[in-house]
């Protein structure tokens, strides 16, 4: 069985960059109903002892197309929305330091030119979607963007999310309306930098 990860804050915590009523509709309805529906979709499946990586990894060797286009959009979501409230906090914003500093600088030309390349795909994703900071092995960044619930462990390319910014209504409408831009701005005052390090350093050393 697949789990929400537990908020190791409270919903009203990241105010006032993101609200408490977008953050429990968020957490307790949305990313819930995606981790309701993955688990009902892989026991349908036979398939629910797999680990959430290798599963999104592998949507092709899913024959039934109704029950892979339903891991691909509720396995997305329950993934993606885990690490996006995974790499939030009270305590976010700033800018990474250490060997995930070094990389962007080294990558990007400087953690502004990062920001700015992060926000604009964020910002330009034409309807939902996601953008995102990816890593493989070798230590490699780049940045996509990706339309629902897609997200770069779908492409097969060996890269792993570190980081997402979600840029669905349902993230950001209550408090920005249509002021995308505007809640990407914030989305940066609450980045816990320190867990998307983790991340980084889980996927140079997997």
């Amino acid at each position: 069985m697949y789990n929400q990860i537990k908020l190791p804050y409270a919903y009203d915590a990241l105010e006032p960059h993101i609200d408490a009523l977008t953050m429990e509709t968020h957490y307790s309805k949305h990313h819930a109903a995606y981790t309701k529906n993955l688990n009902d979709a892989v026991q349908k499946a036979g398939i629910e002892e797999k680990e959430i990586t290798s599963l999104l990894s592998s949507l092709d060797s899913i024959a039934d197309e109704a029950v892979r286009k339903a891991i691909r959009n509720n396995g997305g979501g329950f993934y993606n929305h885990n690490l996006y409230f995974s790499t939030m906090s009270p305590d976010g914003g700033g800018q990474p330091q250490g060997t995930l500093g070094r990389e962007l600088e080294k990558t990007f030309g400087s953690f502004s030119e990062f920001q700015a390349g992060l926000s604009n795909l964020a910002a330009g994703q034409f309807g939902s979607g996601w953008g995102w900071l990816s890593a493989n092995r070798d230590g490699k960044l780049i940045l996509s963007s990706s339309a629902n619930q897609d997200n770069p462990l779908m492409e097969g390319n060996g890269f792993v999310p570190i980081l997402g910014i979600d840029v669905w209504e349902h993230a950001y409408y209550l408090k920005y309306k249509n002021l995308r831009a505007d809640y990407i701005k914030a989305f940066f005052d609450v980045i816990d930098w320190k867990a998307v390090a983790e991340n980084y350093d889980k996927v140079i050393g997997g």
